[in-house]
């Protein structure tokens, strides 16, 4: 019994270790995807400012569009009762003062999941969502990111921050962590 509880217990480890490995070297990526659209899946904001983790996602989308990698920068976030603007609508002001212009940001503010971002990025873009989109996150994120926008339909392409804000072992151990977790959900139920 004990030898089949260390064996189980082995096991699962060895899967736990393998899905964190895959999920941290992420999909294969070039640095020369181009698509129509860019989908900046949301993160926090302080006030009506993007977080850190939030402007770095928005600094590539800029990058992208600058590098004409995308037509247009679709940001995504709803709004959480502490504050004053959605994910999106701050991530929205942020390009437009680096300098995207208005016309080529789309806007999704419903959402608090990684799931409802590209469920609705998807309703946004409505018959445009059949063209390829780059999805811009941070690397860790990136696998689950990824395997949600293909369930969503989506014709995508990763395109993880370059300047993630989780660099030391202390801050990327629990954002992998969580990825694997979630990964899990995902896998099992699909959210």
């Amino acid at each position: 019994m004990k030898r089949r509880l260390a064996l189980a217990a082995g096991a699962i480890l060895l899967w736990l270790g393998a899905v964190a490995a895959w999920i941290a070297v992420g999909p294969a990526v070039s640095g020369t995807e181009r698509a129509e659209t860019a989908i900046v899946l949301g993160a926090a904001v302080i006030g009506e400012t993007p977080s850190p983790v939030f402007a770095a996602r928005l600094d590539h989308a800029v990058m992208l569009y600058r590098e004409g990698r995308v037509a247009r920068v679709l940001v995504t976030g709803g709004r959480s009762p502490e504050d004053s603007v959605s994910e999106a609508a701050a991530g929205a002001a942020y390009l437009q003062a680096q300098g995207v212009p208005s016309e080529a940001i789309l806007l999704e503010d419903r959402s608090h999941t990684t799931r409802q971002n590209l469920a609705n990025a998807r309703a946004v873009l409505g018959q445009s969502a059949r063209a390829p989109v780059l999805i811009v996150s941070d690397p860790l994120h990136m696998r689950r990111a990824m395997s949600m926008a293909a369930a969503e339909g989506f014709a995508a392409s990763a395109a993880p921050t370059p300047t993630t804000r989780y660099r030391s072992l202390g801050t990327q151990a629990p954002f992998l962590a969580r990825e694997v977790w979630f990964m899990h959900v995902f896998w099992l139920a699909g959210v």
